[in-house]
């Protein structure tokens, strides 16, 4: 009886401890695999002062190269990470690549609006009930980057391509699946064929393959991606706050501010990693000088949740605006969506909440690996407040989800790390440039 009662209790309680240990233990397994190279901002004896001046810091430019981790985010990102605008080392590759990027991107606000009204229209699936947010948003924002990148509605069979890639690589970033590459390579494939139909500029120098796979992963993958889980975090935000989320139907302001806190609290990157190429000297006596070759990981969420008393607390009424760079900074690499992504992030939602009511209990974290579940019902239909038995049951659901999905994301994130360490496609593409770079005859080194 009393073995009986233990196994029931652990049983019982594994939703409360067993997520939280295999999170820790992936985590310790992620730095053994790939080296504790890093040094985080804040962090250490670097606190959030120094966040911004070292951000913003014109030798903390590199991006891949040199750096272990970009193995790992070059794996994640494949096909064409080295021709991805965030992983291109700085130089006139760069530049020619974030001046297309930011030429495609540029558009009035009312254009922008206009644009997320018209895929909410087009692309929005028709299933409500409990569904999962970003599986509901990704249609939208694939019809939006294809109209942003082609001028056009985009057919229901390439709107599906580009679903098919997004979810995918999003999944394996987030260690809930394997890679599938034959979905990825057959949206390259589509673009190759249709390239001759983008009515912009694109890269001069790249090859035709090249400048598929440079759409590829600048807008149908990370612009997707991106779009995709912030409009879900929002949404999960407004649906845990019932009172502010029928506030935010009619006031486009308060909707902005839950835009804003919702970036501040669950930031898009959890770290984003710079190598340094030269010395920076710091006015610090016991941290005089970060050597050139550094990698610092610049920590979004302990940045931007730092400071204050509770950092947790969603305050969008707030006028004294906390610490938010969701977009980057200005002085070094900022995201080229930093116009566009707002604006349109708040077209999609307000068109959302003026047709739908949203509500959930399901847990809410920065890397939203349970795809944001929610119960969705049309606004005129919907009760004042939705029923406990059924938030009950949403939450108890999703607790033992995490469980299974721990221990999913424990062993497919191991197999992964050590497959991008084994495949070491950044290493090897950098070898491969300075081998080509070597005068005939004279050996590398």
């Amino acid at each position: 009886m009393i073995v009986a009662i233990s196994v029931l209790v652990v049983f019982l309680s594994l939703p409360y401890w067993l997520p939280r240990t295999v999170v820790a233990l992936r985590v310790w397994i992620f730095a053994r695999v790939n080296g504790a190279e890093g040094i985080t901002v804040p962090g250490g004896r670097l606190g959030p002062s120094r966040f911004m001046q070292l951000y913003s810091h014109p030798a903390a430019n590199g991006r891949s190269k040199g750096a272990a981790l970009s193995d790992l985010f070059w794996y994640w990102l494949s096909p064409g990470p080295e021709l991805h605008q965030e992983h291109l080392e700085p130089g006139p590759r760069y530049e020619e690549v974030a001046r297309c990027t930011r030429r495609i991107l540029r558009m009035p606000s009312r254009t922008a609006d206009d644009l997320a009204v018209r895929s909410v229209e087009a692309a929005l699936p028709g299933r409500i009930g409990l569904v999962r947010l970003r599986d509901l948003v990704m249609p939208v924002w694939a019809d939006l980057y294809y109209r942003v990148v082609f001028g056009r509605e985009c057919p229901e069979q390439v709107r599906r391509m580009i679903v098919a890639n997004a979810d995918d690589v999003v999944t394996a970033l987030k260690c809930s699946g394997l890679r599938h590459m034959r979905r990825r390579l057959r949206l390259t494939d589509h673009l190759e064929s249709v390239l001759d139909e983008v009515p912009h500029e694109l890269p001069g120098p790249f090859s035709r393959r090249e400048r598929a796979l440079y759409l590829h992963g600048t807008f149908f993958t990370t612009a997707v991606v991106q779009s995709s889980e912030a409009t879900a975090h929002v949404l999960m935000m407004l649906a845990r706050h019932q009172d502010t989320q029928e506030q935010a139907v009619t006031d486009e302001k308060l909707l902005a501010h839950v835009i804003e806190e919702t970036f501040r609290i669950f930031p898009l990157f959890g770290i984003a990693h710079r190598v340094t190429s030269a010395d920076i000297m710091l006015d610090d006596p016991t941290i005089p000088v970060i050597p050139a070759g550094s990698v610092l990981c610049f920590d979004y969420l302990r940045y931007q949740r730092s400071g204050y008393h509770d950092p947790d607390t969603f305050d969008p009424w707030r006028e004294e605006r906390p610490t938010c760079i969701p977009f980057g900074v200005a002085a070094n690499r900022p995201c080229p969506a930093w116009h566009l992504a707002p604006l349109t992030v708040q077209g999609v939602v307000r068109e959302l909440l003026g047709r739908y009511a949203f509500a959930t209990s399901a847990g809410h974290t920065r890397s939203l690996p349970n795809r944001g579940p929610c119960l969705v019902t049309p606004r005129a239909a919907s009760p004042s407040r939705p029923r406990p038995a059924l938030m009950a049951a949403m939450r108890v659901r999703d607790r033992w989800e995490d469980v299974g999905r721990s221990v999913v994301q424990l062993f497919l994130g191991t197999f992964m790390v050590w497959h991008a360490r084994r495949l070491r496609l950044c290493a090897r593409y950098f070898a491969a440039e300075e081998s080509r770079a070597q005068p005939a005859g004279r050996p590398a080194g």
